[in-house]
């Protein structure tokens, strides 16, 4: 059923695209793209995680593609100052990459720099830490690995037989879905009982598969980077109690000033998506001092105030999607209802 979503919305862009609507009803400022991994791609049938990405070559068709269509590349202290003002004759894009990947610095680096357009990175500062736990690469390294998998669900012991892509693939949606509604310390619980369990080293391959302070400090000396925060663990913040939700806002922006020597202004929601946070997380943004918050809700930033800055729409770009006409018709915002302002703090 999702995959025939998705076959549906992919027509429904495409046909946006040949009707001619992105070039008569583009709406909105601008737009912000959340990407997660750039990388090459890889062999083998089971990798539900290639979904979260996109190739470098991908990524270079796109840039050359946005520059054609005159968009104008921001970094997020401009994006926030545009979506303020009134309407500009052109339209923005800002490029944004979540979760600290190491893969931001080995494969998309090269060719942002190689284009000189400014990005921002959203850091989760456990991670450069080392002791940050990327349990959906964990997940998918056991269902890869194995036929007969058991693992604790609540109280229960729940035994599964995948020898099939298609069985993997439904096993990973699963427990992944189940993962991500435990709060942070049951999450981590469980993710780490299962990986002991058939030797799979989670810290080994969450330290490998992120970027390190070293790695960072060379980001954050490029005028075209602007480094964000995306608390310290990464959790969903609907999961936690507010105080502790507030602590990983609060904690997150600390180490990163601290690490990096300047202020921290913008903050990215973790997973971002309408289950992953509230609206009193969209106040504590606020009250937090950052000057943006991004979510992962589709659509595009709308002029004159009408978009609430600490929760940014976002359209995220990734491996199920490589049509550059797919992109023209989301970045337009013809794709999009237009999104009511949502109540600051101070209003």
């Amino acid at each position: 059923m999702a995959s025939d979503d998705r076959w549906l919305e992919r027509l429904r862009l495409e046909l946006a695209w040949f009707t001619g609507q992105p070039l008569l009803r583009e709406r909105g400022a601008g737009a912000i793209l959340r990407f997660e991994r750039v990388r090459p791609r890889r062999g083998g049938g089971f990798q539900p995680l290639r979904e979260s990405e996109i190739t470098p070559q991908f990524l270079d068709r796109a840039i050359r593609a946005l520059k054609r269509w005159r968009f104008d590349f921001l970094g997020m202290d401009d994006v926030c100052r545009r979506a303020v003002t009134l309407p500009d004759q052109g339209r923005f894009v800002a490029l944004t990459f979540d979760g600290a990947s190491k893969d931001v610095i080995r494969f998309a680096y090269p060719v942002l720099t190689r284009h000189a357009v400014p990005f921002t990175v959203y850091v989760p500062t456990a991670f450069p830490d080392g002791v940050g736990e990327a349990w959906r690469i964990g997940l998918e390294q056991v269902i890869a690995r194995e036929s007969r998998i058991s693992l604790m669900m609540g109280d229960k012991e729940q035994r599964f037989v995948v020898t099939g892509n298609a069985e993997k693939r439904a096993l990973f949606s699963l427990v992944e879905s189940w993962l991500r509604s435990l709060p942070p310390a049951d999450l981590s619980a469980a993710i780490n009982d299962l990986c002991a369990r058939y030797r799979i080293d989670l810290t080994a391959l969450s330290r490998e598969a992120s970027m390190d302070w070293e790695d960072l400090a060379k980001l954050a000396a490029d005028p075209l980077v602007t480094i964000g925060s995306a608390t310290v663990n990464y959790p969903a913040l609907a999961n936690m109690k507010d105080a502790a939700a507030q602590r990983e806002m609060t904690m997150g922006r600390a180490v990163a000033e601290a690490a990096f020597r300047r202020e921290t202004r913008h903050f990215a929601f973790p997973f971002g998506d309408r289950n992953s946070f509230r609206r009193s997380h969209v106040v504590m943004a606020e009250e937090a001092g950052f000057a943006s918050a991004v979510s992962t809700i589709p659509g595009v930033v709308e002029a004159e105030g009408r978009t609430n800055l600490r929760a940014l729409p976002r359209i995220a770009w990734d491996g199920r999607m490589q049509s550059l006409r797919m992109l023209r018709v989301l970045v337009s915002g013809v794709a999009f209802s237009p999104v009511k302002p949502t109540p600051s703090a101070t209003n």
